[in-house]
């Protein structure tokens, strides 16, 4: 029982069973969580360690294989830091834009683990995989930990008939009479042990596997929200030189594309008497407030010999659910010509990650 409890406790809100709640997990708990408290010395082949490996080159690991791989080989592109591979069959790789940085592809598991050993600086993986193969290893440091992609979740699951087919929440699962001492409620890790197992605790994405054996998720069974996000080694950053650097500038660069994702560039032309007097118009609408608020800028034409501003120009960030409603509005206040670009990159004050960073860092 403690297993299992220390796997829900570590890693959600979930509120446990009463004590009656007999279980036994099968293979090993799955869930860890990396703390973010002061640094302190790791285990590197069963002795403390507390300095890096001596290498001038900054380590940078990504997955291999699979989805994940190709969804973060995309990020990088779109952040314009495209990874260039001499021969596809080799492991290591550079990104022309980062210099001094060499790119290893890995297992994500053993990204985490090399990490920790000192042979990795920063990596990109799931939080899953941190969670369980980082081991509360206070040496792991999140830079980002919403990338927005790789999204899955560790979820308990049970089959759809028999005993179970009334139960769908973990309160009643708990509520069950036949969990005891002697016959505790058999949670497996992963389908391999499913046959001798009630029930199973598994990542989940889009629950095909799952629905593929007659099995079923159940409220309150999530243990763990997880999706790809960016790790480093607390030593590296603070011992390595250059790290924090390469560091800062990989960070800027997905804040800036992250929070371009979803935002569309719409611009417009308005009669009107003054600029301040086109902005109340426009800030009078709900969709129409921008990032900070419109630009409003004239538009100069020569009407007998003069130069006058009739128009205004309006350009304003707008989220994509938002697009329609915007157009919707500009035309409501008299906006035409409406042009609509998608955003790349938004730039804006320093990042919040990077001061929370510096915090986790001490510095």
């Amino acid at each position: 029982m403690s297993q299992f409890s220390s796997a829900f406790t570590a890693a959600s809100s979930v509120s446990l069973p009463p004590p009656s709640f007999y279980v036994s997990v099968s293979k090993r708990s799955f869930i860890y969580c990396c703390s973010s408290s002061q640094s302190r010395t790791t285990v590197v082949n069963g002795k403390f360690d507390g300095k890096i490996v001596d290498r001038d080159e900054i380590r940078f690991g990504l997955p291999s294989k699979g989805r994940m791989a190709g969804d973060t080989l995309d990020l990088l592109k779109d952040c314009q830091l495209s990874v260039k591979q001499v021969n596809p069959r080799q492991y290591v790789a550079q990104i022309p834009q980062l210099s001094n940085v060499e790119v290893w592809f890995q297992r994500p598991k053993d990204i985490v683990r090399k990490l920790l050993s000192g042979d990795l600086d920063l990596g990109i993986v799931g939080l899953d995989t941190v969670s369980e193969y980082g081991r509360g290893d206070e040496d792991l440091i999140f830079v980002h930990d919403a990338l927005k992609y790789g999204d899955c979740r560790l979820s308990l699951a049970i089959p759809k008939y028999g005993i179970f087919e009334n139960i769908n929440s973990l309160k009643e699962l708990a509520q069950m009479p036949r969990w005891t001492i002697d016959r505790p409620l058999r949670v497996a890790t992963g389908f391999t042990y499913m046959g001798i197992a009630d029930a199973i605790l598994d990542l989940v994405s889009s629950g095909t596997t799952l629905r593929e054996n007659n099995l079923k998720e159940i409220e309150g069974g999530v243990v763990l929200e997880s999706q790809a996000v960016l790790v480093a080694s607390r030593k590296a950053l603070i011992q390595r030189k250059g790290a924090l650097d390469i560091t800062h500038e990989i960070l800027e660069r997905f804040e800036a594309h992250l929070r371009a994702a979803d935002q569309f560039m719409v611009t417009a032309n308005m009669r009107g008497s003054s600029a301040e007097e086109v902005a109340e118009r426009v800030l009078s609408q709900p969709s129409l407030s921008g990032l900070q608020g419109p630009t409003v800028s004239p538009v100069l034409c020569k009407r007998d010999g003069k130069v006058a501003a009739d128009y205004y120009a309006i350009v304003v960030c707008v989220p994509k659910k938002a697009l329609y409603k915007s157009v919707q509005q500009l035309r409501a206040i008299g906006g035409s010509g409406v042009l609509i670009s998608p955003l790349t990159y938004i730039f804006d004050e320093e990042t919040p990650r990077w001061r929370e960073l510096l915090s986790k860092l001490g510095l």
